[in-house]
This record gives structure tokens, sequence and C-alpha cells, in this order.
């Protein structure tokens, strides 16, 4: 796995659409025990999720 920059920055866009869309943070598509790919992708995909459901809070509260 070649890990950059845009990789990292996909696969948070890609928690942040999903969380948007009203999906669960279990709902993650990559395996958080699987091999290194797999952990990575769902660190990164589960960074994006959260960011974006904090997003959410700050602004439901002004």
């Amino acid at each position: 796995m070649e890990l950059n920059r845009a990789k990292c920055l996909s696969l948070m866009n890609e928690g942040r659409a999903a969380q948007q869309a009203g999906a669960e943070s279990t709902t993650c598509p990559y395996d958080q025990r699987g091999d290194t790919e797999q952990q990575v992708s769902h660190r990164y995909w589960t960074r994006g999720w959260v960011d974006a459901r904090e997003g959410a809070r700050g602004t439901a509260g002004q």
C-alpha cells in the first residue's frame, strides 16, 4: 500500500460523506483487524467520520 497525503484525505472525505449521509461509524467498509492496508484505511475513514460528526455538533449548538 502506498500511503500518501492524497490517499489519507480521500479516506477521510469518504468517512465524512458517509456520516453526512447518516451512516453509523460501524458501517466503515474497511476492516479494523485486517491487513495493514485495511487497518490504515479504517483509521482514516473513521477519523473523517468523527470530524464530520463533531463539526455537525458544533454548528447545531450555534
